[in-house]
Parts: structure tokens; C-alpha cells; sequence
């Protein structure tokens, strides 16, 4: 079986999305003869034509290789990043991935007491979608990460396979929908998601649970999306479903505490609000002792 030099993989995917080898070339910060090499040598290893050069474009050997290409490299990549953690004595640096509906009090508080066991550490904290966090953690592009989403008491999140990821729950709350104050259904005290599924629903992925995953958890069909957000501000989202947009689900006390916003308890199916701390391995210091403070807290 034919060896596959990631450096090549890179390079044919990059072409692959550039549908230019020229543009591939200056992205990478190559010769176009060397992105040209690369591909060719690839192709020769695979024994198939991956590329097309007029106009530029995958085979079907080459789509079919795209498939594999992203998977591949990040898995390469966190390959060489956990191998660089454990080759580390230490590390100074502190950068945290968080899902923005992952950030609490409890992270604040955490924060203040690695900045007193460390302070030359200046902390880095990137709010980014769910679906790019663990590949991140994996590859060491954030240290560690916190994580929310939908699921069933004590159930782990739906988490990719990246790496040898560790995690842990460092928070579960009730989930509410999240609905306009005036509302018919504001004042009740429970509600089951199944009978919301006929509703106008905001469908916001880097924020709340998508209707895909409505679906899934009310075990029905429905829940239309009548407004698509795309963004990871809270505050936004939030003046949608006040101004009637759409209804969402959230963590009860965020949707107790946004104004012009009223909250119904979902009795039915049992459902929480899960943050988790996802973590590769990491050589003493402010991101260990971070994910140390936060798996305490929980506890």
C-alpha cells in the first residue's frame, strides 16, 4: 500500500479548492512547478489521476480521495500537536476554545486563580462554533475547550472523532424554550418539545440546537426553520425570538435573564444543557491547572 506524504495531501487539496494551481501555489507559498511535482508524485504513488488540468478539478478518484483528505490531516495534525505536548516540559501559553453559550462564572473564577499561579500568562479565549472545537484541541490550536449542547442526563455530547480527546461535564442545567413574552404559551410550566414541533423555529447552529437535532431528541418530524441565523452573538439571537422570529431552546437561566423574553420548561423528553471540557494531553501549567480548577468545580 502506496505512503501518502501529507505535505502532497495538502497540496491537493488546496488546488483541489482553489481550482488553480497557480492560486494553490501562492496560498502555500510554493513554485507552481513545485505544487505541479507534488500532485504529480501523488498521483503516482496512488496509481490514478486525481486532477483534472483544463479546466482544473478532481476525478472521481480525486473527490473520492477529498472524502478521506480533511479527516486525514487533522488527525495528522493533532498527531504532531500531542506529540509536541508530551515532548514539552511545560507550556506558558494559555488559549481557550469556548462554544459561546459554554462561557459561566465558573470560568471567571477558574481564570482569576491561574492568573495568580501565573502571572506573566496573558489567557486567550476564542468563542468559536461547536463543529470546529475539537479538531482545534486536537490539532493544538486552542489548549483545551469548553463545549455545550442538547442531551439526555449524564449522556456525553456527539462529539467528532478527532483524536485522543479526553473529556469530562463540567455543567448541566434545564433547558427552556426561549419564546416572545406575549406569547400563548408564556406562563405555562411545561411544555412537551414534540408539541412545539408545528412552531416557527429560529435555527441558529453555532448557538442552539439545530432543528435537526430538535427532531432527533422530540423523536418527530416538523420544526421548520422560519429564521436561519448564522453567528455566535447571543445578543442577536436573542432580540430575534423577542421580536418573534422564532422560538429556540437555551439554558433556563440564560432565557430567565434576557429581556422581553419569556421561558417554558420542556417536560418532555429529559433534557439538559451539558457543557463539557475537552482536553488532549497537557505538560504542567496555566492550561493544565485551568482544566484541573474546572473538572474540580464540577465535581
Amino acid at each position: 500500500m502506496p505512503s501518502v506524504d501529507p505535505q502532497q495531501l495538502r497540496t491537493f487539496v488546496t488546488v483541489a479548492r482553489l481550482a488553480s494551481f497557480s492560486e494553490a501555489a501562492r496560498e502555500l507559498g510554493y513554485t507552481q512547478s513545485a505544487v505541479s511535482q507534488q500532485i504529480a508524485s501523488l498521483e503516482a504513488d496512488l496509481g490514478a489521476a486525481l486532477l483534472l488540468r483544463r479546466p482544473v478539478g478532481p476525478t472521481a478518484a480525486g473527490r473520492r480521495l477529498l472524502e478521506h483528505a480533511a479527516p486525514l490531516l487533522v488527525r495528522w495534525e493533532a498527531a504532531r500537536a500531542d506529540v509536541a505536548r508530551l515532548a514539552g516540559a511545560s507550556s506558558a501559553r494559555l488559549v481557550l476554545g469556548a462554544t459561546p453559550l459554554a462561557v459561566g462564572g465558573s470560568l471567571g473564577r477558574a481564570l482569576g486563580e491561574v492568573r495568580r499561579a501565573y502571572p506573566r500568562t496573558e489567557p486567550v479565549l476564542r468563542v468559536l462554533a461547536q463543529d470546529v472545537l475539537p479538531a482545534q484541541v486536537a490539532t493544538g490550536e486552542v489548549d483545551l475547550a469548553l463545549i455545550d449542547g442538547l442531551a439526555a442526563p449524564s449522556d456525553p455530547l456527539p462529539l467528532p472523532e478527532v483524536g485522543p480527546l479526553a473529556t469530562v461535564a463540567v455543567d448541566e442545567q434545564p433547558v427552556a424554550v426561549a419564546l416572545p413574552e406575549g406569547h400563548p404559551l408564556a406562563g405555562r410550566t411545561g411544555v412537551a418539545l414534540a408539541d412545539l414541533s408545528a412552531a416557527r423555529w429560529l435555527d441558529a447552529p453555532d448557538l442552539t440546537p439545530t432543528t435537526a437535532r430538535l427532531r432527533a431528541a422530540a423523536g418527530t418530524d416538523g420544526f421548520r426553520a422560519a429564521t436561519r441565523y448564522r453567528g455566535t452573538d447571543l445578543h442577536g439571537l436573542l432580540s430575534l425570538v423577542a421580536t418573534g422570529h422564532g422560538l429556540t431552546l437555551l439554558p433556563e437561566a440564560v432565557a430567565a435573564a434576557a429581556p422581553g423574553i419569556a421561558r417554558v420548561p420542556i417536560a418532555a423528553p429529559r433534557l439538559v444543557h451539558r457543557v463539557e471540557l475537552v482536553r488532549g494531553s497537557l505538560p504542567e501549567g496555566p492550561a493544565a491547572l485551568l482544566a484541573r480548577l474546572l473538572t474540580t468545580e464540577a465535581s
